[in-house]
């Protein structure tokens, strides 16, 4: 067990902050290689700190995640925050944690609307912060502009004058290389740490002080049970001593496990650690996230952790499809409501609520990605349900019915300008800033009610051909809009049940986008296609061809059937429309209509406006 000196002054406390996949992951791996992380025969993982299946496979950082490296005579415990603005509940409780922040930005597309949602929280809390221009060998990089670009938003976002006079490093995650100067002769991670040792200030706590530390994550480990995880904002704690843990109403007294600090990829028992280190603490089974631990002599307790308030909802059905249970290992709705309130105690930007129906279960959060992550992982967990159409959560200020509205920011090819203007403008948003990027691709700014975005991913995709970025931040409530129809085209809506034959396809194809392809089994109320017009059709997929006694020259053999759309959890739920809703089970995602009957079925217009 590790027994170090308990100087903060060898500490250094800082947070990641970037957008999505401008290379933060990929620079804490390299920084963790030259740091002596890994051992010679041990086995270099990419993108360690990834370390959630979802994460890796969709190259995000979902949840936040600490570790340490030691340069010289400090410790760096380096906290990777997420750069998606979905997952900001685990941003902010997690900058609580830091003293410095790490502004990491594109040589090419410059700081993006998550860049700003981070940096903002970062700023308000007082923190210096030292920029990092990343892939500067990128053919099409442009640091300088780059870096004036991020001064003009420290600028917006109204930095202490001692925070805009900011170090600046130029950085090629990819090969391990920073320089503080471009074409300088460092081929190492050297400048940067040494200049997140000199810039960055260590931990203001005191060690004399009656203990304090706020827990700001929760941790499991298979020997120790749970963990509570935080930073000692005073004091010291020690194993196998009485503390007393703030919660929400009141106060308990606990006895302090085992103490665990970060060390490279692990976690390594300690005996003692001080004000301003991240820990992670055993020996308290209902800890929760927003606690204080503190001295049970002389108890002070700190402010709890306090959110934005999610902006969108999203009911969770039990699944009652005629194909509910074949799939799934937990299906009721006892399975569905543990397993939510379980999240919600984890995750703060969730909150789960129960209706006043037994089947159906209300989840707010921040964004179509925090819900869908839930689904996906609760998919893979063995669970069957289904997901509503989101909506968003309107909220009456100062008298007036307001909605949410987002900041759009897109980056597209000069020649589809005009197209995305229109396509935005007919969604009630307005255009706030334009501006030439200088290489053939134009940056514009727009703000749109929240729920004109649900379900414009998609198009917008189409309609720039693939070769459009949009980001979205949260910017504050307007006026509530009125009515607004969802989805232009109609669907196209199974009939019976049975399995899917060609020759049903064949004659359903000029109808519209098909959704299943041959051997699919469907069931009446179950959507198969998208259809071309605005109306819902109800039609016959598993339709076969009939067969008489006269022997004729077979023109079947040969149907060409263009590839059905798969839809994932995000694309049916930006499909979906109020009559609808997303069956999740561990092997499919289908849609279907929430009244399944065709006969008992209101039409798609009655149901959708309003």
């Amino acid at each position: 067990m590790s027994t170090e000196a308990l100087d903060p002054k060898s500490l250094r406390n800082i947070a990641i902050i970037a957008h999505v996949d401008h290379g933060k992951t990929t620079l804490v791996d390299a920084i963790l290689k030259q740091c002596g992380v890994y051992q010679a025969h041990e086995t270099v993982v990419e993108r360690a700190m990834d370390s959630n299946d979802l994460e890796r496979e969709r190259g995000i950082t979902i949840l936040a995640k600490s570790t340490s490296v030691r340069y010289k005579d400090v410790r760096i415990n380096i906290i990777d925050t997420p750069g998606h603005s979905d997952f900001g509940g685990e941003v902010e409780r997690t900058l609580l944690m830091a003293d410095g922040a790490l502004l990491l930005v594109d040589a090419a597309e410059g700081p993006l609307p998550q860049t700003r949602f981070v940096l903002k929280h970062a700023l308000a809390k007082g923190m210096p912060v030292i920029v990092v221009v990343n892939k500067i060998d990128r053919k099409d990089a442009r640091a300088p502009e780059v870096l004036n670009e991020t001064f003009d938003l420290f600028c917006d976002l109204e930095a202490t004058d001692e925070q805009t006079d900011f170090a600046v490093l130029y950085t090629i995650a990819t090969r391990g290389e920073a320089h503080k100067e471009i074409g300088d002769d460092s081929t190492t991670l050297e400048p940067l740490l040494e200049t997140i040792r000199a810039r960055v200030p260590p931990p203001k706590g005191l060690l004399d002080a009656p203990l304090q530390m706020i827990v700001t994550n929760i941790g499991y480990d298979e020997y120790v049970g749970r963990l509570a995880i935080g930073k000692i904002m005073n004091g010291v704690l020690r194993p196998n001593t009485p503390a007393v843990r703030f919660h929400e109403t009141g106060t308990k007294t606990e006895k302090i496990g085992h103490i665990f600090a970060f060390e490279g990829l692990g976690r390594v028992k300690r005996e003692v650690a001080g004000a301003g280190d991240v820990v992670a603490v055993s020996g308290m089974d209902d800890v929760q996230i927003g606690d204080t631990i503190g001295d049970p002599e002389k108890s002070v307790t700190l402010p709890r952790i306090s959110l934005e308030p999610p902006t969108i909802k999203v009911r969770f059905y039990v699944n009652s499809s005629p194909f509910a249970g074949k799939a799934g290992k937990f299906v009721t709705s006892r399975h569905v409501r543990e397993r939510l309130e379980k999240e919600a105690r984890t995750n703060l930007a969730m909150r789960f609520e129960e209706t006043d129906k037994p089947d159906m279960f209300l989840v707010y959060g921040r964004g179509e990605m925090m819900i869908a992550i839930l689904a996906e992982t609760m998919r893979r967990e063995g669970y069957e349900f289904s997901l509503g159409s989101p909506e968003v959560v309107v909220q009456t200020i100062n008298g007036v019915k307001s909605e949410p509205s987002e900041r759009v920011v897109i980056d597209v090819p000069e020649e589809f300008v005009g197209t995305v203007t229109q396509s935005l403008g007919e969604r009630r948003g307005k255009m706030d800033k334009m501006h030439n990027l200088g290489f053939g691709r134009a940056r514009i700014e727009f703000v749109v009610p929240s729920r004109a975005l649900i379900g414009y991913r998609s198009s917008f995709l189409t309609q720039t051909r693939g070769m459009g970025l949009i980001n979205t931040l949260h910017e504050g409530y307007v006026p509530y809009g009125g009515p607004m129809l969802r989805r232009k085209t109609g669907a196209l809506v199974s009939d019976r049940m049975g399995m899917v034959t060609e020759y049903a396809l064949a004659h359903l194809e000029p109808r519209g986008r098909l959704f299943v392809g041959p051997g699919d089994e469907v069931y009446e109320g179950m959507v198969v296609g998208e259809h071309n017009r605005e109306n819902d059709l109800d039609v016959n997929s598993v339709r076969e061809k009939k067969l008489n006694n006269i022997r004729e020259k077979n023109k079947d053999e040969n149907i060409i059937l263009s590839a059905p759309t798969k839809h994932s959890i995000e694309t049916a739920l930006e499909f979906i429309d109020q009559d609808e809703i997303v069956e999740i089970t561990p092997d499919s995602v289908r849609i279907r209509k929430k009244v399944l009957s065709c006969a008992k079925r209101p039409r798609r217009d009655e149901e959708s406006k309003g």
